[in-house]
Formats: structure tokens, C-alpha cells, sequence
């Protein structure tokens, strides 16, 4: 089991963004301490209210300086608002900057609100991820340059400045649910996961069907599936709830969490969801808000440092997942709060799960 130190860079009561930065790499330093695998981040745009990261690129720079050991990375870069040759080039001098640290991440996206001022092409945005996934290949395969011609980018003899450390190219992550994206992402290698909103009665045989083709196309090694969500640890069951809930509420209800316009709040994404025929997304949407419904289905992690590790446990061999990217600063909770956390579940969860074996052997 491996476990991620996960930031949307959540806007926070009485913060510059400034200081909320700062706040980020004290968070990132700590948690690289105390024994967390990666680092991630989001990209969102033009959402004051809610995320302070539309460039990740920045966050990964950052994060490679305040760190020693952890991987860092975006996830992730959302393909169809730029050049995928801009994304290679940013990955490989990011390879570089934390010398052979860097995991990218890409995604598809999938607010409207962030393409329209792009003027980018959101009917095509899955295709535009995965086809650029076979640039980021063919560009870091190449010798002294690389050409390409897909249905949506087209390159002639482009040769890189800069090559990433790690060969033949960094990690590539790419979060789906989808069944035919899964299918293509097991196929090229390509690490994946999903979100607190996807039930594990739904997760777990996608990635099952994901993991066997996997293995059928040969990769050396087994898949990275992460699973993300909101955690905090306190001393007990009881503290620890007392002083989640009134930050979970303030995340889903009062600032959206996934950074559209007003924020999408758990009524419009559980409608999103019933659009796309996700009737049990829709009903965890719903209740999104709701501490003792989050707790009952062990979609939060929140409890004593023995308590979160046997959630944890539990939720990971049902869930199909062996990468745990965690959410620890939300709502607004104080640093002093956030950092006790983090320490208390690098110090005491992440040693009782570290040998955690999730994935059914070949």
C-alpha cells in the first residue's frame, strides 16, 4: 500500500493566497517526513472560492524543493486546455527539477466552465487525453527529434531541449471510472484511480477488468489504482469527529470542492451523476455533506490512528485500490490541527498498512 499527501489547495478563511502557499509547502514537508509516497495536486481555473492551484507546474517546482524522497506531480494537467508538447516539456524539465522524482498526471477534465475562456474543445477532451498520452511517448522515445500525426495533434521533426531523468518516460497517471478509458489506460501502462463518489460495488469489478489487462499486456510491474478522499486523525473516535464534520460540511456545501462557478454543490452533482446514468454516484453526491452517512460506507477516513488504518484496510481490499491519496487540509481547519493529523498518520497508520497486499495476485 502506498499513500499520497493530496491538495486541491483549498481557499481558506483569513488566507492571502500567499500565505495559503506557504502553508502548503510546511504541509508537503512534513508529510514527507513522516513517510508519504507521492505528493499531488489539482488544476483548476477561475475559482477563487475555491481552489488556488491553476498551475501545477508551479505547486511541483515548489513541492521538489521543500522534499527529499517523496514523488511529486499534478493530477493532473487537463490535456485539452493546452499543447500536449507544452505538458512533455514541463514534465521533462520537472523530471529534472526533482531528479527523477516527478509522476504525471493527466486528465480530461470535466467542467465546461474552465474550457470556454480557452477557447478549448470540450466535446473531444477524452480523446484529446488519451491520444496525447502517445505523444508523451513518441516525444520521449525519440533520438534527436520526434514527429506525430494523430485525429487531434500533428508534429514534424520536433526536437526537446530537455529529456526526463526517468526512461523511458516519468509514471503516467490518468483518473477514470470508465470502463473504455480503463481499457485503454490498462493497455498503455498507465496508472489510474477514482473519486469518494464512485461506490466500491461499482469500483471494484471496473478495476478487476482493468488489472487483468494489465497483466495481459505484459507491463513489468502491477498498477497504481488510488483511491482519493477527505482524512483526519486525532487522538480518538471521538475527537476526531467532533473536529472533522463542521470542516466537511464546509467543503461539499459552502465551497463546492470541485471548483465550478458557485460551487457545485452535492444537489448538482448528484444530478450531473443521474445524467450520466450513475445512480449510486449520485446518491453518495447527495450526502456528500452528511458525517454519519460518509462514516457508515467508510468514505471518509476519520477516527483514531487504529480506527482510520482498519477503515482504511477494509475499504482497500473491497474497493480494489492500493494507493490511498489522502485530502488532510479542508474546511478550515487550523495548521496546528492539519499537522497533527499528518503526523499522527505517517507515524501510526502508514506503518500498519504499508504491507497491505490489495490487489488479487496473477
Amino acid at each position: 500500500m502506498q499513500f499520497g499527501y493530496f491538495s486541491h489547495v483549498w481557499n481558506k478563511p483569513g488566507l492571502t493566497p500567499a500565505q495559503r502557499y506557504q502553508l502548503m509547502w510546511r504541509e508537503l514537508g512534513l508529510a514527507d517526513q513522516v513517510g508519504f509516497d507521492y505528493g499531488f495536486t489539482v488544476e483548476h481555473h477561475f475559482s477563487p472560492t475555491e481552489s488556488l492551484m491553476p498551475a501545477p507546474s508551479v505547486f511541483c517546482t515548489a513541492a521538489a524543493l521543500h522534499t527529499k524522497r517523496m514523488k511529486i506531480g499534478p493530477m493532473g494537467y487537463i490535456v485539452p486546455l493546452q499543447d500536449p508538447l507544452r505538458i512533455v516539456e514541463e514534465a521533462a524539465v520537472l523530471d529534472q527539477v526533482s531528479e527523477g522524482r516527478f509522476q504525471l498526471g493527466l486528465v480530461s477534465g470535466i467542467l465546461p466552465h474552465y474550457f470556454g475562456p480557452y477557447k478549448a474543445d470540450f466535446p473531444n477532451r477524452r480523446g484529446r487525453a488519451l491520444e496525447a498520452i502517445s505523444v508523451i511517448k513518441a516525444a520521449y522515445a525519440a533520438g534527436d527529434g520526434f514527429s506525430f500525426s494523430g485525429k487531434y495533434y500533428q508534429y514534424d521533426k520536433v526536437r526537446l531541449s530537455v529529456k526526463p531523468v526517468q526512461q523511458p518516460h516519468p509514471p503516467i497517471w490518468l483518473q477514470s471510472r470508465d470502463p473504455e478509458t480503463l481499457e485503454v489506460l490498462a493497455c498503455e501502462g498507465v496508472n489510474t484511480g477514482y473519486l469518494l463518489f464512485v461506490s466500491r460495488e461499482t469500483a471494484a469489478p471496473r478495476y478487476r477488468e482493468y488489472l487483468r489487462r494489465w497483466r495481459s499486456a505484459g507491463h513489468a510491474a502491477d498498477p497504481r489504482i488510488a483511491f482519493w478522499t477527505l482524512v483526519y486523525v486525532d487522538e480518538t473516535d471521538e475527537k476526531a469527529r467532533a473536529q472533522a464534520e463542521g470542516h466537511i460540511f464546509h467543503t461539499w456545501n459552502d465551497i463546492g470542492g470541485f471548483g465550478d462557478t458557485g460551487g457545485v454543490t452535492p444537489d448538482l452533482l448528484a444530478d450531473i451523476f443521474r445524467k450520466r446514468g450513475e445512480p449510486e454516484s449520485a446518491e453518495i453526491a447527495l450526502h456528500l455533506a452528511d458525517m454519519s452517512y460518509l462514516l457508515e460506507r467508510n468514505l471518509v477516513f476519520v477516527g483514531s490512528p487504529d480506527t482510520v488504518a482498519r477503515k482504511i484496510r477494509e475499504a482497500a481490499q473491497a474497493g480494489m485500490f492500493n494507493t490511498l491519496l489522502g485530502e488532510f487540509n479542508f474546511g478550515f481547519l487550523e495548521e496546528a490541527d492539519v499537522m497533527r493529523s499528518v503526523r499522527l498518520f505517517g507515524e501510526q497508520v502508514i506503518p500498519n498498512l504499508r504491507d497491505l497486499q490489495t490487489l488479487p495476485r496473477a
